[in-house]
């Protein structure tokens, strides 16, 4: 008993120690960042610079306290809606007097982003206000945002290099009959090409060509904006003279560029600094050069106001990245973690008269697709309004979300649609018989151990999935015709799984109007009946405290010394992040659950730059194939 009694006062002083150990860590980090920061003041006459690190989404993805104590982290990511907003205040604010556009180490963002972020930046300029750019090279989203600027800046080093949307995406079938491994495939849809990485070694004519028109709308979008803020800018020209020209400059990629107008200066960062200076003076901080500013976070935080907002509110449900079943972190939409956080806000706030699902998202799991869903018909049965505002992405699932709204605004360039629904499932049957490796069993009625990946699935499987496969897509296929009121013969007609741009959904009627995340809440707004200014409150996952203060004490990254890239190192940076969120794509897929509305092919045509989760499976015959993997 002594020695029980020994161990457990042991334990008790042990917990003790360590209780104390994390509240002298967290006083440390709250004292250390309390004191660290300087004074969040705007100066009078300053510049906001949006120095646009990294890539621009709906949601930023969560880390870990481990992943940024480490180090390990996803990559930095900008919301659009925070850099939107920060336009929007310095567009009014009298202390602001310039804005510049520090694209040095962006990486991209999806086409609906950057039209809805270049939008703010034209209302600055429209106040009177200058917007400067700089970057050491400029590829898509880079010159986009560019092109919104009074004056573009190049490095002499630097050029543009725009290549328009697209890529190349991995095909798995060849490697998959070599290790004798057969990936069985139930789908409705011509067009759902999610499937074919494991069922083909190319993309099948049907899907080539829909692709082919998706990224052609898109592309004549870009060149649509560019040429309405830079008319002397002819980019195709650029691309199909760029041998020549840059023959005719000598190599020189910033001089070519330069001959074609598509920038105004050359110039090093020291050269673009002293410009600077001229205009606001010089300023104390040097994370971006010597003149008078402040960077895209500080003048966030500046201008934050402490005293929490009240009055009606229209509130913003976010719906990004892949679609799964159960909770999950942000950056994903986990079908239990939206629905209970959409309750929850209605519950406890009754300010908010309506709702607003913004929505980044191919898809994943049916059923999370349709828990969100159901969460949004229950908060219009309370009577609140449901607006739908389509980011870069909204298809497959994110489009089966979308059903829920009382009106759908998209941009011209989002991608959506893709209604279609396949399962799948791999099966080693081959694998395990070259590997001398017999797999026997005894069954009780002809479904015991289906589905089987060990022996194959049974004749009564194949039946199963795919009925389930078809009365699922009349399922999706009778929601969008109820939802947009259209006869299910045409939704038929125009879905099968095919993707289109905003442009092409709206004259196919599965979205009412084109206009950004402002423009569906102030429709919402109205459909509630607030007048004036509207109040937005988000609706989302919130960041766990002590990861928050940690991210404070780490920094954001904008003290840091950022390497710039140069064309060629874009290109590449925006080819990874593309393969990686394919990859992602695929691991998503083959783990996730049996029935799926997933777009896989958008992240390689335009979506938004971003980190895969891979799904949770929760279907029973998910949960089948898992326990027997």
């Amino acid at each position: 008993m002594t020695i029980v009694r020994t161990a457990w006062r042991v334990l008790v002083g042990v917990k003790d120690l360590l209780v104390l150990l994390l509240l002298l860590l967290f006083f440390g980090l709250l004292w250390t960042v309390l004191n660290s920061r300087a004074a969040l003041s705007v100066p009078g006459g300053s510049a906001l610079v949006l120095n646009l690190d990294g890539g621009i989404v709906d949601q930023a993805a969560e880390q870990s306290a481990f992943q940024l104590v480490t180090g390990s982290n996803i990559g930095s990511q900008r919301q659009a809606r925070d850099i939107i907003k920060a336009i929007e205040n310095a567009t009014t604010d009298s202390r602001i007097k310039v804005l510049v556009l520090d694209l040095d180490t962006f990486v991209g963002a999806g086409q609906a982003n950057l039209q809805s972020i270049g939008a703010a930046i034209q209302k600055f300029r429209k106040a009177g206000k200058p917007v400067h750019a700089y970057a050491t090279a400029y590829t898509d989203a880079g010159y986009y945002l560019a092109a919104q600027a009074d004056s573009i800046w190049l490095n002499p080093l630097g050029g543009v290099l725009v290549t328009g949307p697209g890529g190349t995406n991995l095909y798995f079938a060849k490697a998959l009959e070599k290790l004798s491994v057969d990936v069985n495939v139930f789908k409705v849809g011509t067009y759902k090409a999610a499937v074919e990485p494991f069922t083909r070694g190319d993309s099948s004519p049907e899907a080539r060509a829909a692709n082919q028109a998706l990224v052609d709308s898109l592309w004549a979008s870009f060149i649509r904006d560019v040429k309405i803020v830079r008319p002397g800018a002819d980019i195709n020209a650029f691309i199909a003279q760029m041998p020549q020209r840059l023959g005719a400059a000598g190599g020189d990629q910033a001089k070519a560029a330069l001959d074609a107008r598509l920038v105004d200066t050359i110039g090093t960062r020291s050269d673009f600094d002293a410009a600077m200076v001229k205009l606001v003076g010089e300023g104390e901080q040097r994370s971006f050069g010597t003149f008078n500013g402040l960077t895209l976070d500080r003048y966030s935080a500046a201008t934050q106001s402490v005293v929490p907002a009240g009055g009606d509110a229209v509130g913003i449900v976010y719906v990004t990245g892949n679609i799964v079943d159960g909770e999950a972190p942000r950056g994903t939409a986990g079908g239990t973690t939206i629905a209970r956080a959409i309750a929850r806000a209605i519950a406890d706030d009754s300010d908010i008269k309506a709702l607003v699902v913004r929505v980044d998202s191919g898809g994943g799991s049916v059923l999370a697709s349709e828990t969100i869903r159901q969460a949004l018909i229950d908060a219009k049965k309370a009577g609140l309004p449901i607006v739908a505002s389509f980011g870069p992405v909204a298809a497959s699932g994110g489009y089966w979300v979308a059903t829920a709204a009382d009106e759908i605004f998209a941009q011209p360039s989002t991608i959506t649609g893709s209604i279609g629904v396949f399962a799948i499932i791999p099966s080693f049957n081959r694998a395990l018989t070259e590997l001398g490796i017999g797999a026997d069993g005894v069954k009780s009625t002809p479904y015991s151990g289906e589905p089987d990946i060990l022996r194959g699935l049974s004749p009564e499987t194949r039946v199963i999935l795919q009925s389930s496969v078809e009365d699922i897509y009349r399922r999706f296929t009778t929601l969008v015709a109820t939802a947009r009121k259209l006869p299910v013969a045409e939704v038929d007609r125009i879905g099968q799984g095919r993707v289109w741009s905003g442009d092409t959904a709206l004259q196919l009627k599965l979205v009412d109007k084109l206009g950004g995340l402002d423009a569906a809440v102030a429709a919402a707004a109205a459909r509630a009946g607030i007048k004036g200014d509207v109040r937005t409150v988000d609706i989302e996952r919130q960041q766990s405290p002590f990861v928050a203060l940690l991210s404070g004490f780490m920094g954001s990254g904008e003290e840091q010394e950022q390497a710039s890239r140069d064309p060629f190192a874009k290109l590449a940076a925006g080819s990874r992040m593309k393969l990686f969120a394919a990859v992602g794509d695929l691991q998503a897929m083959a783990n996730g659950p049996t029935m799926q509305a997933t777009c896989m092919e958008c992240s390689m045509l335009g979506g938004s730059p971003r980190v895969a989760a891979a799904a949770q499976g929760s279907s029973v015959l998910a949960k089948a194939a898992a326990a027997l993997r």
